[in-house]
């Protein structure tokens, strides 16, 4: 049977893209270099697939930032305040749209969460007189390359449905007017591809979703659109990352030469599908999960897939992963300081790839096939290895009960306790905890991780940096300080090498934005805290000052959500364990002496099922998770949290019983948007509204901060409004950190002034 996947990492086996794009926009590399870098990853992915022995080599799933980003330029959907000389969509009006224009003050588009996942798109923008022209040739240009190298190319397309739904619009259904010129612009890529392939993939993972009346309206006439330019080629319609459910008719009646089903999450449509496909339309099967570096279990795949060879035939049936690869590092191969037992269980990208080609070849003759015999060993080798369980942690969380997640008093009556010990002015000011990780500490940590620097050298470097640190904040005159994080890799990894249960791998990087790349642990077996992990790094920076130092932490869900989990293991009850191993370092901050205590919940919105259906059992012991690690300090200590890029308008009342003190959200990029959850629902506690953009290095201006917490303060009374950046500034230079600190802190004094002038 033949094989595919739905696309391929970008980054580079060592992180070669990140490099080069962090070279080329601080000017010490040119545009050549860039493309030539980028020539040789696309290159590289293609082999790969190729020496894999997949049937067809996906192109269009590379990209220099964002594929939806690389969409909107292919079809000249370009923000008129991007355009640059004669309206042309080069490389610097690429750039300007994820990053900003500096020289020209211009902020970068608005960014947010890839459905329920962990990697950053740009959000399309539908506003004003629909406009857009073929812009982009790089996905045609790519499909003759892979023709060029002898192999069967299969492009991918962001399918006009998906791109609609998540884009932003000026006026309620201003979408809807741009279709009709989107469609022809489609129409006539596909018809530039039709000669080139075999099969076109059109991604709309929106089929996922809640579609909205007027999605549902439109889809299948602009799938006919799309269907009508292709003559010798066919259409897959690819969905991933859920089931159809109710948009299981539109699919099967696309028109579409395929159909892409992701089995991993959406399994149950399987039995229906095959009730009523039409014997026009092939299936693929996306049986290798996409998502997480395991082995997929190939016997049950297999079996699975034989049932559906059967009853179709196999030259209706493909194999494939069930999304792209994307969300999974490049090679496993790298890897050689993971236990034997585990490593023999994993599986990144390139392994994938052989997965899904064994499926193919071995014709799923289960007992054959010696490579489902091998894969069949390494599983049962997992899944007994005895390191997965511990009873004492399995006593504790099951001893959890409804006293452990509730404070004391309620918000109203903690927040005088905690300004009579606080005294903070109003809109009191405040980072959300990183600070630069400069070259200096990132060579300092690698020195000592090697062995060339001993312990107590490192820790006095570390001790160095934070003193800085809390000097440069003082003399910026914030109201509420922080420690940096110098000692920190990553929010999630630092915690977890100190935590039971997690491994670590040395190259697993997944891409999350543009250049910026994480490198997720490894959750293996049960979770467990041994020790104190941050309590000494916060009690010394708050030995080095008089103002209040806010102690950082990564929530339960956060950590689970950026994690890989073990697929048998409950994502729920490993939650639990995380929210106890939380509990006790916030307890034992307390004690401390640390009162302002941070909790960070980045993927709260994130972990969320895309289906409304499902989405309220989540979200009880996601925000169960969270007040158990919150609810055991006394009234006095102020407990923060902290959100990223998300949609939080239909969630506001759940994040509402996290009970946090404050809360601090990213929303500068949308220009305050965000805040209209605030305007219809009365959330009780106080708000940090992020008032500028961290992830690009454009510094913004103190009338715009201004402008920003006055539309705040229109939805958020004085009185509960903080102010601070959208994010973390860990990927930011320290000049460009104070410049933009300076600015806000004196944003903040002006608006101060003209509330003493005018209390009203």
């Amino acid at each position: 049977m033949n094989t595919h996947i739905l696309g391929f990492p970008r980054i580079g086996r060592n992180r070669e893209l990140k490099r080069a794009l962090e070279h080329f926009w601080k000017g010490r590399s040119d545009e050549t270099a860039l493309l030539e870098l980028a020539r040789s990853i696309k290159k590289n992915n293609w082999l790969i697939q190729a020496e894999a022995g997949l049937n067809w080599i996906t192109t269009g799933d590379f990209s220099l930032y964002d594929h939806v980003l690389d969409t909107l330029c292919m079809l000249g959907l370009v923000p008129d305040r991007f355009h640059g000389e004669q309206g042309k969509i080069d490389l610097t009006t690429y750039f300007h749209m994820a990053r900003g224009d500096i020289e020209r003050n211009v902020p970068a588009m608005e960014m947010t969460k890839w459905f329920d996942t962990n990697y950053h798109y740009i959000v399309p923008e539908f506003a004003g007189e629909p406009s857009v022209r073929l812009g982009s040739s790089r996905l045609l240009n790519d499909t003759k390359a892979v023709l060029a190298l002898g192999l069967r190319p299969k492009p991918v397309l962001l399918g006009p449905l998906t791109l609609l739904c998540l884009g932003k619009q000026d006026r309620p259904g201003a979408r809807w007017a741009w279709m009709a010129p989107l469609l022809e612009m489609y129409a006539r890529v596909i018809a530039k591809l039709d000669p080139l392939c075999d099969w076109i993939q059109i991604d709309e993972p929106v089929l996922c979703t809640d579609l909205s009346p007027e999605a549902r309206a439109r889809a299948l006439s602009a799938w006919a659109r799309l269907a009508g330019a292709v003559s010798g080629s066919r259409l897959l319609l690819t969905t991933y990352f859920g089931p159809l459910a109710e948009n299981l008719d539109l699919a099967l009646e696309s028109c579409f030469g395929g159909l892409h089903l992701d089995l991993v999450r959406g399994g149950e449509d399987l039995d229906p599908v095959l009730e009523r496909l039409p014997e026009s339309m092939s299936l693929s099967l996306g049986l290798v999960n996409g998502r997480n570096i395991w082995k997929t279990d190939l016997t049950e795949a297999a079996v699975l897939g034989r049932r559906v060879r059967d009853r179709l035939g196999p030259a209706r049936v493909l194999m494939a992963s069930s999304c792209s690869l994307l969300h999974a590092p490049v090679d496993l191969r790298s890897e050689s300081d993971l236990p034997a037992t585990l490593r023999a269980g994993m599986s990144f990208a390139v392994q994938k790839c052989h997965e899904v080609a064994v499926l193919g070849r071995s014709g799923l003759d289960i007992e054959a096939s010696e490579e489902l015999k091998a894969n069949r060993a390494d599983l049962a080798s997992l899944r007994s290895d005895p390191l997965v369980c511990r009873a004492t942690v399995r006593e504790r969380t099951a001893a959890i009960d409804d006293t452990m997640l509730h404070r004391k008093q309620t918000y109203a009556l903690r927040k005088p306790v905690q300004q009579a010990w606080l005294k903070l002015p109003p809109l009191p000011t405040t980072t959300i905890g990183s600070f630069p990780q400069t070259k200096s500490i990132r060579a300092q940590r690698k020195k000592w991780k090697k062995g060339l620097l001993d312990h107590e050298a490192y820790e006095a470097f570390l001790r160095e940096e934070i003193g800085e640190t809390i000097a440069r904040q003082e003399a910026l005159r914030l109201d509420v300080l922080v420690h940096g994080e110098a000692e920190r890799n990553d929010m999630v990894e630092y915690f977890g090498e100190r935590l039971d249960g997690f491994c670590f791998t040395q190259n697993g990087w997944v891409q999350s934005y543009g250049s910026r790349c994480v490198k997720p642990p490894v959750i293996f077996g049960d979770v467990a805290r041994p020790q104190a992990m941050t309590v000494p790094w916060i009690s010394y920076a708050q030995s080095r000052t008089d103002k209040p130092v806010k102690a950082m932490l990564t929530g339960p869900v956060t950590m689970l959500c950026w994690s890989f989990v073990r697929e048998d293991l409950s994502r729920s009850e490993v939650c639990r364990q995380l929210a106890l191993a939380i509990r006790d370092e916030v307890c034992d901050l307390e004690k401390a002496g640390i009162k302002i205590i941070q909790i960070d919940e980045a993927a709260l919105r994130e972990g969320m099922p895309l289906r409304h259906r499902d989405q309220e059992s989540y979200l009880a012991w996601a925000v169960d998770a969270f007040r158990l690690t919150s609810a055991g300090v006394e009234d006095s200590t102020q407990i923060h949290t902290h959100m990223c890029y998300s949609e939080f308008n239909e969630i506001v009342e759940w994040i509402a019983k996290l009970d946090a003190d404050v809360i601090s959200i990213e929303s500068s990029r949308s220009k305050m948007e965000l805040l209209e959850a605030f305007r219809r629902f009365a959330y009780p506690n106080d708000v940090g509204p992020g008032v500028y953009d961290i992830h690009s290095p454009r510094i913004p201006t103190v009338d715009e901060i201004v402008a920003l917490l006055k539309k705040a303060l229109e939805v958020i009374p004085a009185d509960r409004l903080w102010v601070n950046p959208d994010c973390g500034l860990k990927t930011r230079g320290w000049p460009e950190a104070v410049a933009s600190l300076r600015n806000m802190v004196e944003a903040t004094a002006l608006l101060r002034e003209e509330m003493i002038a005018d209390p009203a």
